[in-house]
């Protein structure tokens, strides 16, 4: 994540495991999956609604979350609510890929478990050192990864 002696910009981090990307926008969904394209390592997993990304993540038991706030049946908040036993227990970390700068509801969800957001569009340089974090259950904390400008 720092620079490299060359100038060149930092390696894409290798990433491995079972990532649930709860979103309603297929077109989002879609930038996400092509991201992630190029690390075989990672299986991507889908579920349209909040509720159906619950069960898809108690079922399926995934490593990492991404997670849109604005669900149609259910808000962002109220899926890391209903997640928050299972976060608090390890079995998986939430990173909200949302297009809402810091507010209320980033905040409430970063209180209840998410470990940190990410800034739509999804770019590469911000969305997968964060997964990476999240995959592997390091660093991060309630951190912020803001697009560049």
């Amino acid at each position: 994540m720092g620079l490299t002696g060359s100038g060149d910009p930092p390696a894409d981090p290798e990433l491995h495991g079972i990532v649930l990307y709860i979103e309603d926008d297929l077109s989002n969904y879609e930038v996400v999956e092509a991201l992630l394209s190029p690390h075989p390592g990672v299986r991507l997993l889908r579920a349209a609604t909040g509720r159906g990304g619950v069960e898809l993540a108690r079922t399926e038991q995934p490593d990492a979350i991404l997670l849109d706030m604005h669900l149609p049946d259910i808000s962002g908040v109220e899926v890391v609510r209903l997640l928050s036993q299972d976060i608090a227990a390890g079995s998986f970390r939430v990173v909200l890929l949302t297009a809402d700068r810091l507010n209320i509801d980033v905040l409430k969800a970063l209180s209840l478990g998410a470990v940190e957001y990410v800034l739509k569009p999804a770019e590469a340089d911000a969305l997968l050192p964060a997964l990476a974090r999240a995959l592997s259950g390091k660093g991060g904390g309630s951190r912020p990864v803001p697009r560049p400008s």
